[in-house]
């Protein structure tokens, strides 16, 4: 049945939202902490590093100051390259359908991660969604000239514009309360998955939550009854 849907273009946060790469994240955070003196990173406490930029997530973790963070990104990244950004990643079961299913009802699409824009392009390829987005964006190499969430939800819809894809009504999927955040400083709502790596309170102020990628598909996607 054809579809239509009731926003202009969509923003996918990555990581929480579309792709599950913590096993990958918790490996090479263990070998960075390993290589900087560290205790290792327990599982329970990654809903505190997936999500937010790592630059900042070091100094607040780990207390470390800006200068230190860049050198400690610089040791995760060494690691992430070696490991390969796909490794152990995985997209949550329907994302791919769904993604597939909004470009044939031809709505515009692109990512706006606090990851890597490197790192993101490498899994949107790796799992054969990079054909279905507009444009994709992450945060710069070093997480320090774009990474802020608004920034890069103005980079992205920035990005869409430039095409000629109309931006007036968009709408961001996220798992942080970051995507929420950002998605504000531009005015654009956001719509929470939980399936991710959040706490119960980092929904507030989305305009809505949703525990399902089914409950997701139907604030995406309205059959059209004509068809």
């Amino acid at each position: 049945m054809a579809s239509h849907s009731p926003w202009s273009c969509m923003l996918w946060d990555v990581d929480g939202t579309m792709v599950d790469a913590s096993d990958g994240i918790l490996r090479r955070l263990g070998i960075t902490m390993e290589r900087l003196g560290h205790p290792p990173v327990a599982r329970a406490e990654l809903v505190h590093w997936i999500g937010p930029p790592m630059y900042e997530t070091f100094q607040k973790q780990l207390g470390m100051t800006p200068e230190q963070a860049t050198e400690a990104v610089a040791v995760y990244r060494e690691v992430g390259r070696d490991d390969g950004y796909t490794t152990g990643a995985r997209l949550y079961p329907g994302i791919a359908d769904l993604v597939a299913d909004l470009y044939a009802a031809g709505v515009p699409q692109a990512t706006a991660s606090s990851k890597p824009e490197i790192q993101v392009q490498a899994l949107m390829e790796h799992f054969e969604l990079a054909p279905h987005l507009a444009v994709i964006v992450g945060a710069s190499i070093d997480e320090r000239r774009l990474s802020e969430k608004a920034d890069i939800v103005a980079e992205a819809l920035r990005r869409l514009e430039a095409q000629g894809i109309d931006v007036s009504r968009p709408v961001l999927i996220g798992d942080r309360h970051h995507d929420v955040e950002g998605g504000a400083a531009h005015g654009v709502p956001v719509i929470f998955v939980r399936w991710g790596f959040s706490w119960p309170h980092e929904a507030d102020g989305a305009q809505a939550a949703v525990d399902s990628i089914d409950e997701l598909r139907r604030l995406l996607l309205i059959p059209d009854e004509d068809a």
